[in-house]
């Protein structure tokens, strides 16, 4: 009987990674977990790093006058009779020794309750924060655009499965770390670990969509599904961590990551077999020959601005709310969720809308609105006043992310080889790129110029990049890049069929098998 229920236990595991739609979910659990941790340290860094560095230095200043200390046995000389009198004590004040007790005014107590506001002190040390905050946001996109061209050249040569386990353990060692660090360079290295990770779960996890969805609509589809895990990931995470933060402790939001970060290796397991080597039949297209495509530039421009806002606002936004809306912890976290909630529902909404209305006019409407959005953050005077913009700048935000992920795989079947590892290295290069870009210069530009001046710089770059999406709205293909070299009237062709027979799902235990039989 045993046996009996062990085979159907296998059977019933070995049909399900026959499912492309298991493999949807390994992908949305893991840009999920990977955004969570991106934004939940959000609203955690700039406070924690006020409170263990600056409070901590000035909680020790001006302490009160010391009383004098005086023998056991002290002579006083009385001004009633001109004698003078011995008393025991142990202490006494300067002002009984100069007899002036009488002539002074009641002093205020040495340390004055905070203002009413509660607002907090040292505008100084928060100007400075600014910088610091954005290099720490910015080492986890600057590690990540270093290592991605390296994961997309692994993809292809083992495939995308092992590639995505090694970017579970390496996001867990991550979120540990993070729990335990108490200082400013342990929470530098662990957002750059943190980086490494995600190049490994967010190349290979696109990658192994766009090979298992070989048809474009379904492709789109697909990806508006996987985003909406980015997206959740995002909605969740500051919000759930300002809320930990301030009641629970600062610990508490990385171990609840750090449990969930192991169910999700436990389904890596189960499903994408991660011991076994699965490298592309195909060669894939190098990198840099991709680079020199102008379509392929568009598209990463596209994400990489874009983007650049709202990781602007991350280390910023939270500071200048602290200087002048004098927000409490769990509203700088907050402030960040109507951009989540918009940005769930566009990425979900167009990706299915994408292929009716066209990606291109998706991406370019999307990009102007962030530009919009972003100018109308500073004419906020309090969180609710944040709603409005933050909103909108989410929306565009899943507008664009849902169009542009599709696009880079479509051009890649229409121009190039289908294989996809490349590719979305380079789409996550040109996420990372902002992410890098933002933080680490929104700092410098709030202390220098101010938080709205930052605002109307990266809005206007914004609106200005806009118009390039048309240039995707009908790329030529491969054949018609060449009838253009050769002079000769292209074909106005929209549809493209893939250059391989892909396989329907790469995971099975069968596949190769069936794959080399097909040769």
């Amino acid at each position: 009987m045993a046996p009996a229920t062990d085979r159907a236990r296998w059977q019933w595991l070995a049909a399900g990674r026959a499912l492309r739609r298991l493999v949807l979910v390994v992908v949305f659990v893991a840009l999920l977990l990977d955004n969570m941790l991106l934004t939940v340290v959000v609203p955690i860094v700039p406070t924690f790093l006020y409170t263990t560095e600056y409070e901590a230095t000035n909680s020790s200043a001006a302490p009160a006058p010391p009383a004098l200390k005086v023998p056991p046995f002290s002579s006083v000389f009385s001004y009633f009779d001109n004698t003078t009198v011995t008393v025991p004590g142990s202490t006494i004040t300067p002002e009984l020794v100069t007899g002036t007790e009488s002539s002074r005014p009641p002093q205020p107590p040495a340390s004055s309750p905070p203002p009413p506001s509660g607002c907090p002190e040292g505008e100084e040390f928060l100007a400075n924060e600014n910088v610091r905050v954005g290099l720490l946001f910015a080492s986890k996109a600057l590690v990540q655009l270093v290592v991605n061209p390296s994961v997309g050249l692994l993809t292809n040569r083992i495939g995308y499965h092992t590639p995505m386990f090694v970017g579970f353990i390496i996001m867990f060692l991550s979120t540990l770390m993070f729990a335990f660090s108490g200082s400013y360079t342990l929470l530098f290295i662990a957002r750059a670990l943190q980086g490494i990770g995600s190049s490994f779960s967010s190349v290979a996890g696109m990658g192994m969509l766009a090979s298992v969805y070989t048809d474009d609509i379904e492709r789109g589809n697909a990806m508006g599904i996987a985003l909406g895990g980015l997206a959740l990931g995002l909605l969740i995470g500051a919000p759930f961590g300002s809320v930990m933060y301030e009641f629970v402790g600062k610990s508490s939001p990385f171990l609840v990551l750090a449990f969930l970060a192991l169910l999700d290796g436990v389904l890596q397991l189960c499903i994408l077999q991660p011991s076994k080597i699965s490298p592309e039949s195909t060669k894939g297209t190098p990198v840099f020959t991709l680079l020199r495509d102008p379509y392929i530039l568009v598209a990463a421009g596209a994400l990489c601005f874009s983007n650049m806002g709202v990781a602007m606002l991350e280390p910023t936004l939270p500071i200048w709310m602290m200087q002048t809306m004098c927000s409490p912890k769990w509203q700088l976290g907050m402030a960040f969720l109507p951009a989540s909630v918009s940005y769930l529902v566009g990425t979900n909404l167009f990706g299915i809308l994408g292929t009716k209305m066209g990606r291109w006019l998706c991406s370019l409407v999307g990009m102007a609105v962030v530009g919009v959005s972003l100018l109308c953050v500073p004419l906020a005077r309090d969180i609710y006043g944040l709603i409005g913009p933050n909103g909108g700048l989410g929306f565009a935000i899943g507008m664009v992310d849902s169009s542009m992920m599709p696009i880079m795989g479509y051009l890649v079947d229409l121009r190039h080889t289908s294989a996809y590892g490349n590719v979305y290295a380079i789409a996550d290069v040109a996420f990372c790129m902002g992410f890098a870009i933002g933080p680490s210069t929104g700092g410098a530009i709030v202390r220098a110029v101010g938080f709205p001046w930052l605002m109307i710089v990266i809005g206007v770059i914004n609106i200005a990049y806009a118009p390039l999406c048309w240039y995707l709205r009908n790329p030529p293909a491969k054949e018609e890049k060449i009838a253009i070299l050769s002079q000769e009237c292209p074909m106005q062709t929209k549809s493209y069929t893939a250059q391989k027979n892909l396989r329907d799902f790469p995971l099975t235990d069968d596949s190769d098998v069936e794959a080399e039989n097909a040769e």
